[in-house]
């Protein structure tokens, strides 16, 4: 298995934010880690990047412990943009040609090209969105085991949805997983592989979206819906 969470605990003072999180996924797989705002993803998302430390349990990526040799492997895209604005595009690429090992500079370029967003560009000028696209075709240019991306759809029009996603089906590399965290279903339960429903610091549901789908005879996002009452 790629990610292995077993038994996961993680408690702010007297609430319990993560309760027993028991998860394996493997690799070549798009994992949608589907949950209402405050379910415990973005708590699970940092434990996974060693942001935060558990209480107790374990996390394994690729067979190792959370740390320097995991955060190898892993591309994260995080639920705010956390570049500096006020420097030049081809700045925060060197910053990331220099810090990641398997980062693809002449893919990047490629990508923002695309966007016809140059490389003296200032951040500043550019609106949310286009942060957003930069950001993520930075994580996207990491030749990357793993790839996690905290509600990469957030606070965006469904145009830069569409842009959004697409990037993020073409830019993975056969045989890596993405496990991406959101609560708008509908926007990408098409491309699933496998969904991993969490609610309350508990995983409810974790399997196959096809087969869930099929037995179901509704979409996700209608699943969902029922699950969670929305």
């Amino acid at each position: 298995m790629l990610l292995e969470c077993k038994n996961v605990c993680k408690s702010y003072g007297n609430k319990e934010v993560l309760k027993n999180i028991n998860l394996s996924l493997p690799a070549g797989k798009i994992v949608g880690l589907l949950g209402k705002n405050g379910s415990g993803k973005t708590t699970l998302i940092k434990a996974i990047n060693g942001l935060l430390s558990i209480d107790s349990g374990e996390i394994l990526i690729d067979g190792k412990e959370v740390g320097v040799e995991s955060k190898k492997i892993i591309s994260y895209l995080p639920e705010r943009n956390y570049l500096n604005v006020h420097e030049k595009v081809k700045d925060i690429i060197d910053y990331f040609n220099d810090f990641y090992e398997d980062f693809d500079k002449d893919k990047v370029y490629k990508l923002l090209n695309n966007l016809d967003i140059q490389a003296e560009d200032k951040l500043t000028t550019m609106s949310k969105g286009m942060r957003e696209k930069v950001q993520l075709s930075l994580v996207m240019s990491r030749k990357a085991r793993l790839y996690i991306l905290d509600e990469p759809m957030g606070g965006v029009d469904p145009a830069t949805r569409d842009y959004i996603l697409d990037t993020i089906l073409n830019n993975f590399d056969d045989g890596a997983t993405i496990l991406m965290s959101t609560h708008l279903i509908s926007d990408i339960e098409r491309v699933l592989d496998e969904v991993v429903f969490i609610d309350n610091g508990q995983i409810t549901r974790c399997e196959s979206a096809e087969k869930l789908r099929e037995e179901t005879g509704k979409s996700i996002d209608e699943v969902f819906r029922e699950d969670f009452k929305c």
